[in-house]
């Protein structure tokens, strides 16, 4: 009964997790987005209109390293349940975010503004 346990939970673990060498790599392409994040604001060598789309680059690029190597998000048959749940839940977020704009940009066109001139009624 041990040696099932044994060999099923040594399977199961390697299967789901990764190896010393991935952690190292996902730890490393962390650390140098970080810093190529820090270096785009603080080098002064960069242009301040180019400053912010660098640092989104930066940012989407350390999410999805941190997805593939700390999550193991990735196209594999046994992640495919995982990542399609991401994906949705981003869709969900996406709708919540562009929609609550929209709501809002919308009350502001169509209220009344304190600095528009009233006409006084007679």
């Amino acid at each position: 009964m041990s040696d099932y346990h044994s060999s099923h939970d040594a399977a199961h673990h390697d299967a789901a997790h990764g190896s010393t060498k991935s952690y190292l790599v996902g730890f490393v392409l962390s650390v140098v987005l970080t810093l190529a994040s820090f270096g785009v604001v603080m080098s002064g060598k960069v242009p301040h209109d180019l400053m912010m789309p660098g640092i989104i680059v930066f940012g989407v690029a350390q999410l999805i390293v941190q997805l593939v190597y700390f999550l193991h998000m990735g196209t594999s048959p046994s992640q495919r349940g995982n990542l399609a749940i991401m994906l949705f839940t981003l869709l969900i977020l996406a709708i919540v975010v562009v929609g609550s704009l929209w709501v809002l940009h919308n009350m502001n066109v169509n209220m009344m503004h304190p600095t528009s001139q009233m006409v006084p009624v007679e």
